[in-house]
């Protein structure tokens, strides 16, 4: 007997990575075991060259699939490898390992919400031929026909990932007619980037069946439109106990050189939806405050009036890479907690 092991990978497409992914048939003696190494072809993924093209899929995670459903099939997502073992340049997940294992004592955690849009053809969801739905205002939590689109894909997407074991934490319509948003988290730094990216697989995959895309564009309609982002949502041990090391990382986010060492990490095309308009910051500005949804990291009203908790970034666009998002935070934010003493 035998099962299916779907490998999914992060490709070297730039300036936003695509997922990609293959089947592999292994045999029953193979579950629950160490999954084997596989090799793919990085001429045709931005990952190499053709004279030399041969790259490595190294099993990080595995969860049951649920498109499949049948038993022991699995979804495995891959680092990619070098053929002598060492990380490919585009594999940001070896990076934020390192990071997130010099900073564990600080036991961070994440949850980020992942915005999308929803495409049939070459318009958004829900927008009628030739023209535009009426302003926003009534399609954020809305319900309804007349405001609801993409609902059955939704709903979809939400069982698969529950079914997958994912830290799905909610579900909500967006501000735009078609946009929507999931949750993942709380989680650790690499179990909260490796389970939004399966997410990102399931969401994609699920739409297939129903006959349109999704996409992570960061503002997928000009004009007076939101954005689509992945506001972030951080802590450590200390800010979940005390309030100081919460202004600490506020602080530490808006030192010297680091907003814009962040924003220009924080995904293609970011300029185009941070431009203090659609409840964002300008890209080029960076504040903080409490229960400011215009504000580069807000700080929870609930946050202040308990003083413990965490922070949202919302900064990051919905197409950013969340190995490196939560790297630097991670990085930036324990950093100035250990010099600070506040860990």
């Amino acid at each position: 007997m035998t099962f299916k092991a779907e490998y999914i990978w992060i490709d070297g497409t730039a300036p936003t990575a695509k997922l990609r992914s293959k089947t592999k048939i292994l045999a029953d003696e193979a579950k629950g075991a160490e999954l084997p190494l596989w090799g793919f072809d990085g001429s045709s993924t931005n990952q190499a060259k053709g004279h030399a093209s041969d790259r490595v899929l190294k099993p990080v995670f595995t969860c049951p699939d649920p498109i499949r459903g049948g038993a022991g099939d699995v979804l495995v997502l891959c680092e990619v490898l070098n053929t002598d073992m060492t990380p490919h340049e585009s594999n940001t997940r070896a990076e934020l390992a390192e990071v997130a294992a010099r900073f564990a004592g600080q036991e961070p955690i994440f949850g980020i919400e992942q915005e999308y849009t929803f495409f049939e053809g070459d318009r958004p969801l829900g927008f009628p031929v030739g023209g535009f739905p009426a302003a926003q205002g009534g399609y954020y939590c809305g319900v309804g026909s007349d405001e609801i689109f993409g609902r059955d894909v939704v709903e979809a997407h939400l069982d698969n990932c529950l079914k997958a074991g994912l830290g799905i934490s909610g579900i909500n319509a967006e501000v735009m007619p078609g946009q929507w948003e999931f949750q993942v988290g709380p989680l650790a730094p690499l179990e909260v980037s490796d389970q939004l990216w399966i997410a990102r697989w399931l969401l994609y995959r699920t739409a297939e069946d129903f006959k349109v895309s999704a996409t992570l564009a960061p503002k997928p309609v000009k004009g007076d439109w939101n954005g689509a982002g992945a506001h972030t949502n951080f802590s450590t041990k200390a800010m979940r106990e005390g309030y100081a090391p919460i202004i600490t990382a506020c602080e530490s986010l808006g030192e010297g050189s680091k907003p814009l060492d962040h924003v220009k990490n924080y995904g293609a095309g970011i300029d185009d939806r941070l431009t203090g308009l659609h409840e964002t910051a300008p890209w080029d500005e960076y504040k903080y405050g409490v229960s400011d949804r215009g504000a580069s990291v807000r700080i929870p009203w609930q946050v202040e009036v308990e003083q413990k908790g965490y922070i949202e970034d919302r900064r990051p666009n919905a197409n950013v890479d969340p190995y490196v998002v939560t790297r630097l935070l991670v990085d930036t934010c324990c950093t100035a907690l250990e010099k600070a003493g506040q860990v």
